[in-house]
């Protein structure tokens, strides 16, 4: 009977306690979305701008030289390596892989359906954080209160000629790429730490 008493006063003893400790924490503020993705976008903001990457398969090599971007300026014996020279739009609108103005297209078959190239567009943006959510606790080494979001980091195509933008669409194109950003609270402020 003696022990289920210290028992009991124990028990007692532990709630009270742990009700003192939790009233005296202070609560972390609540991370907003609007809050992350300011964070997020000001990091951005402040890295160079990039030209985006457009991948170019069959299709859009065609729709390039339909839209006066480049020019087919050889064909080797083989027939289906080919040489495509960067027009003056071109030249203002795109840097082939490698530089030069010289789009070399060599797959490995007059068949081959997956071969492609990439170009990067001369107009250079910043990158753009976008649907922000899934906002969760997070334990990040050295911090106390931490927390992570998934976004959506997109490409930004303002300033790319329409054509161009529409190549980038086609399918191989990746515009959007998911991501997570970790936040620490520093002197009762929600800092932005990390971009995964």
């Amino acid at each position: 009977m003696k022990n289920l008493q210290n028992l009991k006063v124990s028990g007692a003893v532990v709630l009270l306690g742990a009700g003192m400790l939790l009233a005296g924490c202070k609560s972390a503020p609540v991370l907003t979305q609007a809050q992350a993705q300011a964070q997020i976008q000001a990091k951005y903001d402040q890295t160079p701008t990039v030209g985006a990457t457009i991948v170019l398969n069959k299709a859009g090599l065609g729709m390039g030289i339909t839209d006066g971007y480049w020019k087919l300026t050889r064909v080797y014996p083989n027939k289906y390596w080919a040489d495509y020279t960067l027009t003056d739009a071109g030249k203002k609108a795109v840097t082939p892989q490698g530089g030069g103005n010289v789009i070399q297209w060599r797959p490995s078959s007059p068949t081959d359906s997956n071969y492609f190239v990439t170009v990067t567009t001369v107009v250079a943006n910043h990158l753009k954080a976008n649907d922000v959510q899934n906002i969760q606790s997070e334990v990040l080494p050295g911090a106390d209160v931490a927390r992570s979001v998934q976004f959506d980091e997109d490409v930004d195509l303002t300033g790319v000629p329409g054509p161009l933008q529409d190549i980038a669409h086609n399918p191989g194109n990746r515009l959007s790429t998911s991501r997570q950003a970790d936040f620490v609270l520093v002197n009762g402020a929600w800092t932005l730490k990390a971009i995964n």
